[in-house]
Formats: C-alpha cells, sequence, structure tokens
C-alpha cells in the first residue's frame, strides 16, 4: 500500500506540534511570515500642558499648536535611521529530509523526487544606522545564517546589505549597507548613569508594522542574563516596560533627548509587558570589534557566583561542599578547572568584597565590570576567606568556545 504525500504531511506536522517555545530567536524564521502574535493597542492621551522630564530632571513644554512634545521630536529625529531588516535564508526541506528515511521510501517511493530539498525561510526585524556609509547594528538572530539581508529606510529606500559579523554571545550583529549616498544616522546616548523611571522611548518594527513607536519607563537595570531567563548569554540588560514585540529586536531604545541608550530585545516569549535592551555601551563595543576584526573574544573569569541571602546560605551548607557564614554578599560557589582564577588560587566559598579597589554587593556588578573589560586584562579581587582579607590579581582569559 503507497500513502499520499499529504498523508505524510499531515504525519509530521502532529510531531511537530507540542514544541516548547522557548526564546523570540529560536523561532524568528518562519516560512510565510515572520510572527502571528496579535498586537494589543494602547491609546495615550496627554493634556495640552503637560511638561515631561528628560534624563536630567529638566521639563520639557510640548508646543501646543503642533502638538510636538519630547516624543515626537525624538521620534523625528532618529526615524529616519531606524530601517526594517529582510533576512532570507535556505534551509532543508525536513519533509525531504524524512523521505530519506527507509521506512518513508517504502511507501512513497519514487514521489521522493518530487519534493524540493531547500525550502526558502523568511523574517523581519529591526536595525539602527550608525554612520553616514552605512554600518548598521542590529540582533544576532535578526540575520542569523541569512543569504540575504535587505533593509527598508523610512523614506522608502531599498538597500541591500552584507552581514559583516555577528556574536551570538550578546546578540549582537552588524550589517554594512551597499550605498553610495550619505545616509542618516543616530546618536548614541549614555545608558551608565539611567535612572529607574526616567522615559524610554522604543522605535522599530513589531509583527511587521513599520515605524511603530512605543513609550515607557526604565523600570530596572542591571537585570543579569539568568534572571531574564537567557543564561547563555553574557550581557546585562536594562528593562522596560516601552512595548517591545517580536519585529522590534534590534531596534533603538531612546532616552528623551533622543539618543540612543540601548538595543531593543524581544527574547522572551512570556514577558508580557516587559521589555529588555542590550546596553548601549556594549553593544557599541561588540559592534565596533565585529567591524574591526569580525568576531568578538569575550572575557572569562573562571567562576560561578551567586548573591547570597539566608535561604541561598541554608541550601549550600546543606549540600556540604563548602561552608558559608553570612547571610549576604557575593559567593564564589564554584571555581572552573584551568581558568586564571584557579591559577591564582581563588576558592569556593570566598566571598568577594572589591574589584578594582571599588566595593561590590552584588553578582552583577562583577559581571558588568568583566563584560566592560578586554581579554588579557588584570582584574584585582578582594577576597574575604572565612574572615580572613585576601588581594589577588587575576588575568581575564578568553571564553572557552563551549
Amino acid at each position: 500500500m503507497k500513502l499520499s504525500l499529504n498523508h505524510l504531511a499531515v504525519y509530521l506536522s502532529f510531531l511537530a506540534i507540542g514544541g516548547g517555545v522557548g526564546l523570540l530567536s529560536s523561532r524568528f524564521f518562519s516560512p510565510q511570515s515572520s510572527f502571528s502574535e496579535q498586537l494589543t493597542p494602547v491609546n495615550m492621551t496627554l493634556p495640552p500642558d503637560a511638561n515631561f522630564p528628560n534624563s536630567s530632571g529638566v521639563a520639557i513644554a510640548p508646543s501646543v499648536g503642533d502638538n510636538v512634545n519630547f516624543i515626537a521630536t525624538a521620534v523625528q529625529k532618529v526615524g529616519p535611521a531606524v530601517v526594517r531588516i529582510n533576512a532570507t535564508r535556505r534551509v532543508t526541506n525536513p519533509i525531504s529530509e524524512a523521505l530519506k528515511n527507509p521506512i518513508f521510501k517504502r511507501f512513497f517511493g519514487e514521489e521522493e523526487e518530487a519534493i524540493p530539498q531547500e525550502k526558502i525561510e523568511r523574517g523581519t526585524g529591526t536595525g539602527f544606522i550608525l554612520s553616514e556609509d552605512g554600518k548598521l547594528i542590529t540582533n544576532a538572530h535578526v540575520v542569523a545564517n541569512a543569504d540575504i539581508v535587505q533593509v527598508t529606510l523610512k523614506d522608502g529606500r531599498t538597500i541591500d546589505g552584507n552581514v559583516v559579523g555577528i556574536d551570538n554571545i550578546t546578540d549582537i550583529a552588524v550589517v554594512k549597507l551597499n550605498s553610495e549616498k550619505s545616509l542618516p544616522k543616530v546618536k548614541l546616548g549614555n545608558s551608565q548613569n539611567l535612572i529607574v523611571g526616567q522615559w524610554a522611548i522604543a522605535i522599530g518594527n513589531p509583527l511587521g508594522l513599520d515605524n511603530t513607536v512605543t513609550i515607557g519607563i526604565i523600570s530596572a537595570t542591571d537585570r543579569t542574563s539568568a534572571q531574564v531567563g537567557v543564561p547563555d548569554k553574557r550581557v546585562s540588560f536594562i528593562q522596560t516596560d516601552a512595548a517591545i514585540n517580536p519585529g522590534n529586536s534590534g531596534g533603538p531604545l531612546l532616552n528623551a533627548q533622543g539618543e540612543v541608550i540601548g538595543v531593543n530585545t524581544a527574547i522572551r516569549a512570556d514577558a508580557q509587558g516587559l521589555g529588555f535592551a542590550i546596553p548601549i555601551e556594549t553593544a557599541a563595543r561588540i559592534a565596533d570589534e565585529l567591524f574591526t576584526k569580525g568576531h568578538v573574544e569575550h572575557p572569562y573569569l573562571g567562576v560561578d557566583m551567586l548573591d547570597l541571602n539566608p535561604g541561598e546560605k541554608l541550601k549550600i551548607n546543606q549540600e556540604g561542599n563548602i561552608k558559608v557564614n553570612q547571610d549576604s554578599g557575593i559567593l564564589i560557589k564554584k571555581v572552573l578547572e584551568n581558568t586564571s582564577a584557579q591559577k591564582v588560587g581563588l576558592l569556593g566559598g570566598d566571598l568577594i568584597q572589591k574589584v578594582n579597589g571599588r566595593p561590590v554587593k552584588i553578582m552583577a556588578q562583577v559581571q558588568k565590570i568583566v563584560e566592560s573589560s578586554s581579554v588579557g586584562d588584570t582584574m584585582e579581587l578582594e577576597i574575604n576567606r572565612y574572615g580572613k582579607i585576601l588581594s589577588l590579581k587575576v588575568k581575564l582569559g578568553p571564553l572557552p568556545k563551549k
């Protein structure tokens, strides 16, 4: 008995149903469109006499006559340099692969030849232009494995681009646009001194809806990769309640002056009402390395850390591998083998009190210092080892490939 190809397609569809949805990056590409989520429209009516503080706390009065406020001003300034990215890639057709199985060949015989070996997948994201000669930054998952990249500017122009480099560790990628004319560019701001509660503006192409603007506040800073739910990344995130949906990935997060303070990243499918952005200092540093060398070397301390609290203290003491006496602090739970940390004598149970002479209280502070360093840099750590204060210098090595 021979089965039709329709039977096989139905069978494979049942196999595919039930896969969990984790990072949005893992489902960025789809055969016919990008995403199928629905937008919930949000209307915000502003009083005509409203004054809005900028990041320095100075009030900005909107123009009542033409309804231009600080949001519109920022968007008008940056909007021309924000682009839609259409990425295309060829992937192996799963049905064609399945037909190579002898079991399926038995039923379908020569019909295997009628199935194309590859299929085209397309995805849409956002990026923004860094320089007049067409250097562009976006998320790595937007252009990963793309064969063709095209960008569309706000003025309608479409330009081809070449992916220069991708760094999956930080989810940053850079593209060089093939344009003979000068292009609009963004102005980079400073994310080092962000204040929780200050304004945040996001521009992007969520769900394929071009030039969408959302506004909110900075709701937290220095969110670790583990807290956000992407432990395979090495970056601290800015958290905002400005809506960031699939398709926003790679777009700019702005302050009230229209300066870019982060790269929006749609990384969690379940993060309703929460968005995350890569700080612009991290993104710009990674982009510069990618444009210069085509790859990035990440510094590596070589320890497994955690933030102590009474619950963690109890848990660790019950495990019995190390003894913890304090209720708070940054605990080195494990020193990894063949690392600089092991060579200088760091031990599990050590508490990190200072890095390069500066007091640190949470693990995120240590990670941020490491991430902003370079391979080969030396970090001076002040360690509390069961009441004894030690000072150790650790030379940062490269992050292992695995």
